[in-house]
């Protein structure tokens, strides 16, 4: 709302003469018209004429009446040598004592050396702004962010699926109107139905979001921070993995002998050996695979910590590689689907198929099965077995150590884990790595499979 200036008329004698025939004594304009206050029932009883007048309270308070019938209220006032006029709202709406309140704000901002025209605009404006600023519209900047960020698809399925579950009460709301009973009503409704792993996610979620909005400068509270000391714990519930050796070689057995698409066995078949995340495997390609190293470097975008992982071939993973090569070496992926990579149900659905129930084994659960039967073997170092599963390692000065330290060791354990699992596919009896495996090849000193043109790319092994 727009400030605008007057200039009263003066008389013939030079005074200034007031609406209801007062005069203003004083031609200071800051100073306002001798004349008594207004009542309720001046104002109420006030009759409109063809011309619009303009009856004075006291301190620069005044109203309008137009001939329309309006009754708008105005402040006059006088701000770096410069007179203004401040709209104030109308009557009834803005009764005589909220106007004279306004007056007064208005008159302690002039003291402190602020326009009240100016920061009527300026609260406008943010008033404008806050609504724009819906957590619909911070979410959906927050989701963008992730992408540029380079999240996977995966990762972006999950936080567009979380953003869902709190569009419907809060997508079309400000966030600086949003408070912190809201956001846990909608939690705790989401933890009575008995998912308290997703109301967990979903309050870190909301406070990422509502972070942005504070770091953007459109909000100052973050109303799903500390939520989470209001839920129940979620349970621990670890991927359902086969950890028991004799159980283990009769699965790969079963991976042996299943029926079904023949690249998706293959990948069944090549998982144990790898044991990388599922979402690893499933968008693997054929130019991060260095058969002559004996190497699958997988890319830091695709890594769940974003640190580029180096996984070491084994004899037998590379002949697997040859087999499917025969089927999708003209291929991107070396797993592929019609449009994509192959679908993170696949694996599962095939273990189902052969007997293996969710609570007894899981694509995941491969990395359960090697992490578990290779720390029992007392053969290898905690640390290259975790770096061979690409956990974490929160110190970077030692994450960078132990990424050379461990690599010939990582390499000694890849065959000597393919070649266990070998043994246990063939019933051995259940003894030592140690004992049971022969001496690991010098992968080193392996001739490189071949890999063809990008028209046809083949693998020749050894």
């Amino acid at each position: 709302m727009a400030s605008e200036e007057i200039r009263p008329r003066p008389t013939a004698s030079g005074q200034f003469l007031g609406q209801f025939g007062g005069l203003l004594t004083n031609s200071k304009l800051d100073e306002t018209p001798r004349k008594m206050s207004l009542t309720d029932s001046t104002i109420r009883n006030a009759q409109h004429q063809s011309k619009p007048k303009k009856p004075y309270d006291a301190d620069g308070l005044f109203m309008i009446l137009t001939p329309a019938g309006g009754k708008l209220w105005r402040l006059k006032y006088r701000y770096l040598g410069c007179t203004k006029v401040l709209m104030l709202g109308s009557y009834p709406e803005i009764s005589l004592k909220d106007a004279r309140a306004k007056r007064d704000d208005a008159r302690k901002l002039i003291a402190n050396s602020v326009d009240p025209g100016a920061e009527k605009k300026r609260l406008a404006r943010l008033a404008t702004l806050t609504a724009a600023c819906t957590f619909g519209v911070i979410c959906e900047e927050f989701l963008e962010l992730q992408k540029s960020n380079g999240r996977s698809t995966t990762t972006m399925v999950k936080n567009r699926w979380l953003a869902k579950q709190l569009m419907p009460e809060l997508g079309k709301r400000p966030v600086t109107e949003i408070e912190p009973f809201e956001v846990l009503s909608i939690l705790k409704r989401v933890e009575r139905r008995g998912a308290r792993e997703t109301a967990k996610r979903l309050c870190e979620f909301a406070c990422r979001v509502f972070n942005l909005a504070i770091i953007t400068s459109r909000a100052r509270n973050n109303p799903a921070a500390n939520l989470s000391g209001a839920l129940a714990s979620p349970k621990v519930k670890h991927h359902a993995a086969i950890t028991e050796p004799l159980a283990f070689g009769k699965l790969l057995r079963d991976i042996e002998a299943t029926e079904g698409f023949m690249t998706s066995r293959l990948a069944l078949k090549i998982a144990p050996h790898l044991f990388v995340r599922p979402g690893e495997l499933r968008k693997a390609e054929w130019s991060e695979f260095d058969f002559e190293a004996c190497v699958w470097k997988i890319p830091a975008p695709k890594m769940k910590q974003r640190v580029e992982h180096h996984v070491p071939l084994s004899r037998q993973a590379i002949e697997i590689l040859a087999e499917v090569s025969q089927l999708t070496g003209t291929s991107r992926y070396v797993f592929p689907s019609i449009r994509s990579t192959m679908s993170e149900y696949t694996i599962n659905a095939m273990l189902r198929r052969m007997g293996y129930g969710h609570d007894v084994m899981t694509a995941y659960g491969f990395r359960s099965s090697a992490s578990t039967l290779l720390n029992e073997s007392g053969l290898w170092s905690a640390d290259a077995i975790e770096h061979a599963l690409a956990h974490k390692e929160t110190n970077k000065v030692r994450a960078a150590y132990y990424r050379g330290k461990h690599w010939d060791e990582r390499v000694k354990m890849a065959q000597r884990w393919s070649d266990h699992l070998d043994k246990l596919r063939h019933g051995a009896t259940v003894i030592s790595i140690n004992a049971a495996l022969a001496k690991p090849r010098n992968l080193g000193g392996m001739r490189a499979p071949a890999v063809m043109a990008p028209k046809k790319r083949r693998i020749r092994t050894v």
